[in-house]
Order: structure tokens, then sequence, then C-alpha cells
């Protein structure tokens, strides 16, 4: 009896043996399967737990894993964190690059269009004396268009040389019976600030483009910014310690057959605070810029945004045009009596012919008429196009809102439960690391400052990585530029002489001036040459500079009809 105890006793014993060894081989091979469904070969792969002495990240009690498959799974763990951080940051960078499509595609379609409406506006209804100088438009388009795609311009100083141009145009037409040179002409310039030929026009177009433009531009710009850093720094350069930490979160639980288990979350959310603690810097440059983004995009909405500045463009000109026809007599008596009368060209108006300064008379639009002109089809166009952006706007809002925060919620956002951590209710069988269990650690804080003492990562917080830095640097430039243009400035060119202390200043007083002035700077001492003829009599002169062109009264009836008809 006590034998046969014995031997059941044995045979228990044997029994309990081979189904311990059937349960190590059986998790070694499961595994197996899991190494191979990765991709990896079989190679060195054992099939029942051997000593772990070989590894360096993970335990090195008994384990699954050979010093093979621990290299593969810290490869696959670098890939699979790279995977993660693609597809979270993928809908951010898709975001700057749309919108940056989208709105740049749409300004440079807006000059197009107001140019090309502009320009068969003005030659149906100006005719010849437009098509002969044409090019003073064609100058203010393309320094636009050059200005917005990022070129070296002051757009003060621009548009300031396009009314003197036009100035310069519409004085040789008031005045073709005489020879207008071009001395003469920069003896006009310097009192272009007096005599004001276009009213408030210039001052009030100058001050809307500018803004519009400065909006525009920067926001574009912006746009780029974001993109550029969404791209670049979604890109992670790891370091072998995070590496080594992925590793031991990822694949360690291979090694100890529990591949089943998911990390606890707060575990996963050290590992990935201090593998991502640089970029988590980058946030609050980040935060400021967005917000400055936010602040731009007002410009957009508001009531000087460029498609309500660009579309009524040649409407304004017009205007211009028309308030200098207005005072053509009085703008013409005050430069002959500041650079004098011009030598006579030698033919006179009767000699060119009303003809050959305009062909026609043009019928002025109704109000109730819709043109059915390709400009009036343009500016159709683009007011549907614009409703659209108008719609963009609004959009792209939501998701500047949406991408605050961004760098510091990568934790969170690649830590998410059920996806890749165990669920709060798995908190006491989740993978902490060791083994199943709870993780005890606190979750540290955002930034690299905090990582000091990160319990899975070792990170050197003495040592910022240059490369976030020099994007929390360009940030911090573009939110600062933003900012500028929210305020109507381009910081490039803020030093730009102040309105009005320029071009007027330097050869004389236009009304009249005190007695000290007169003796130390006489009115007409850099009068240029062509006055030679100034001794003909004032009271002929003047009643000359009262027969204007029958040009500029025409234009003046076209330009109050093109007003009436676009109000």
């Amino acid at each position: 009896m006590l034998r046969l105890r014995t031997a059941v006793l044995c045979a228990f014993s044997f029994l309990s043996l081979t189904v311990g060894a059937d349960v190590k081989t059986q998790n070694c091979s499961q595994v197996r399967d899991a190494y191979i469904a990765k991709g990896f070969t079989v190679t060195n792969v054992p099939y029942q737990e051997i000593s772990g002495e070989h590894l360096r990240i993970c335990s090195q009690e008994k384990t699954c894993c050979s010093a093979e498959m621990e290299d593969g799974f810290s490869q696959q763990s670098k890939t699979d964190f790279e995977n993660m951080l693609d597809g979270i940051s993928d809908d951010l960078r898709a975001t700057f690059v749309s919108r940056h499509r989208r709105f740049d595609e749409f300004f440079l379609e807006l000059l197009d269009n107001t140019e090309r409406s502009l320009n068969e506006m003005f030659v149906r209804t100006y005719g010849k004396p437009y098509m002969q100088n044409v090019e003073v438009f064609q100058n203010l388009f393309a320094e636009l268009k050059r200005y917005y795609k990022g070129g070296n311009v002051n757009l003060e100083e621009m548009l300031n040389d396009f009314w003197t141009r036009l100035l310069e145009r519409m004085f040789k037409l008031l005045n073709s019976q005489y020879l207008i040179t071009e001395e003469y002409l920069e003896c006009i310039n310097k009192y272009m600030d007096q005599l004001k030929p276009f009213g408030d026009v210039p001052k009030k177009l100058k001050s809307q483009v500018t803004r519009a433009f400065i909006a525009a531009r920067t926001f574009v710009q912006g746009l780029t910014v974001g993109r550029e850093v969404a791209n670049r720094v979604s890109k992670v350069s790891m370091s072998p310690a995070c590496q080594r930490a992925l590793t031991k979160m990822f694949y360690c639980p291979y090694c100890q057959g529990v591949m089943s288990a998911k990390p606890c979350r707060n575990y996963c959310l050290n590992v990935m605070k201090g593998c991502l603690a640089n970029q988590a810097d980058l946030d609050p440059e980040w935060n400021y810029y967005i917000d400055a983004m936010l602040q731009v995009t007002e410009r957009l909405e508001g009531p000087f945004n460029i498609e309500s500045v660009m579309e009524p463009i040649d409407v304004k000109i017009s205007e211009a045009i028309m308030n200098m026809q207005d005072n053509s007599v009085e703008i013409t008596h005050r430069v002959f009596q500041g650079c004098g009368q011009p030598k006579a060209s030698g033919m006179g108006r009767s000699a060119r012919g009303i003809s050959d300064v305009f062909n026609a008379r043009f019928k002025p639009y109704s109000p109730e008429e819709h043109p059915t002109t390709a400009a009036g089809t343009s500016l159709d166009r683009l007011r549907i196009v614009w409703r659209t952006m108008q719609q963009s706007v609004v959009d792209v809002k939501e998701r500047l809102l949406k991408a605050k925060k961004f760098w510091s919620s990568l934790p969170e956002g690649i830590c998410q439960e059920d996806n890749v951590t165990a669920s709060e209710a798995s908190s006491e069988d989740c993978w902490n690391g060791h083994s199943r269990g709870r993780y005890v650690p606190e979750v540290l804080k955002d930034g690299l400052t905090h990582q000091a003492n990160n319990p899975e990562v070792g990170v050197d917080i003495t040592r910022p990585d240059t490369f976030i830095r020099q994007h929390i640097m360009t940030l911090r430039m573009m939110a600062n530029k933003l900012k500028n243009a929210y305020n109507g400035n381009d910081i490039y060119f803020q030093d730009s002489s102040d309105e009005g202390s320029g071009s007027g200043s330097g050869s004389g007083c236009l009304e009249p001036c005190d007695a000290e002035t007169e003796e130390s700077e006489p009115v007409l001492t850099e009068a240029p040459e062509v006055q030679a003829d100034r001794g003909v009599d004032r009271s002929s002169s003047s009643s000359q500079t009262h027969s204007s062109p029958a040009l500029l009264l025409l234009l003046s009836l076209s330009a109050l009809a093109l007003h009436n008809h676009w109000r």
C-alpha cells in the first residue's frame, strides 16, 4: 500500500513537471508565432524559456527572447513610434498644407481678376488715352503681386509712385499744348502733397491696400511656417534612452510570454513625456503663434479685407481721376506758380484733334443694369469664390483652435485607452514595465525641465534639442510678424519715412510763405530751365488752363457713371 502510494505520488510529480514544461513551451511558441506575425524570421527564436542574461533591455530572468529578437524589437519599437507620431500629426500637417494652397490660389486669382477687370473696363470706357498709359496700371499690379509673393516691396512707396506716375500722365493730357519735360515733372512731384490732385483717394486707398495686403501676405506666410514646423517637428529624432523605453514598454511583455498585456496608461504617459520632452517645450510659442494667426483671420473677415479693397479699386481710381479733372484749372495754375509756365509744344489742341485723345462717347451705366462684360463676369465669379473663402476662413479658425496645445498633448494622444494602453478597468492587470500589475509612479508634468527624475526615460535636461530650439525661434519671429500685421504694420518697413515728410518738401511753397521762408528759400529758385516763357501774360495763361481738353470731361462723366453703378 505504501509502495502504491509512493508510485502515485511519483507519477503525479512527473506529470506536474511535464505539464509545467508544456506550459513553458507553449508560452514561447506563442511568442514565436507573434514574432513571426510581426514580420521577423524565426532564426534564433527559442521554443522554451532560456536564461535572459544576454538581454540588455528586457528582464534578464527566464525569457522567451534571444538577443537577436530583442534587437529586432528595438528597431520595431522605433518604427512603431514614428508611425504613431506620423498618424497623430497627419491631420495637423494636412490642415496647413491644404489651407495654404487654398488661400494662396485665391489671393493670386483675386489679383489677376482685378487687373483683368480694371483693364477691360478702362479700355471700354477710356479707350486710347488709357491704352497709351496702360503700363502705369500694369506696374501697379505687378508690384502688388511681387509684394504678395514675398518680394522686397515697400507698399507705401510703391503706391505713392503709382499716383505720382498717374499725375504726370494726367498733367500732360491736361496741358498737351505745352512741352512738359522730365525736369518739369520732377518739379511737379515736389508739390504732390500740397496739390492733392486726386483728393483723399490716394490716402484712403493706401491705408486700405496696405492693411489688406500685409494681412493677406503675412497670413499665407504664417500657414507656410505652420506647415514647415508641423512637417519637421513631427519627424522625431529618437534618443537611445527613448528607444530602450519604448522597447521595454511595447515588446518586453513578449519575452515574458504576456503578449496580450497592454501598457498601463500612466506608464505610457511617462514614457512619452520623456521621449517628447523637447516637443512639449514648443507648445508656448506654438500657442502664441496660433493666437496671432487667429487675430489675422479677423483682418480677412473685416471691412478692409483684401477682396473688399481690390474689387472696387477701378472705381476708386476713376474717382481720383475725376477729382483731378474737377480741379484741373486750380492744379495747373498752382503748378505754373511754383514751377513756371513751360514752353509751348508747337502743337495746339486743335492740331492734335480730339479724336486722337478720346475716340468715342460711352453710354453711362444705368444703376438697374447688370454688366454683361467679361469684367462683370469675372467680378461675379470673384464674389462666389470669396464667399467660399469666407467659409474657409471660418474653417481654418476652427482648425487653428484645435491645433492649440498640440505638442504637449501628444502623450495623451498616443496613450489612448484600448488602443495602445490598457483601460482603467484593467489598471491592476496591465504591463507596468516589469510584470502585470498596477503602475505606481506618478505621471510627470510636460516639458524638458520636468523630466529630470523620469522613472522610465533617462533625459538630460541640460541639453535642449537644438533643432526644436530653432523652430521655437521661427515661431516666435512669425508670431511677432503676425502681431504687426494685425496692427497694419509690415515689420520689414517700419523705418520708412512718415507720410508727408518726403516729396512735399524742398523747393518752396505753393501757398503764401512768410517773409523768413521767402528770404531763405525763394519760391522759384529750383524751377527747371524750361521756364523761359515766364513773360507770358498771367491772365492769358490762366484763361488757357480754364479750357480743359474734352478728354477729362468725358473721363469724369464715365467715372461718375461707374461710381454710381458699382455702388
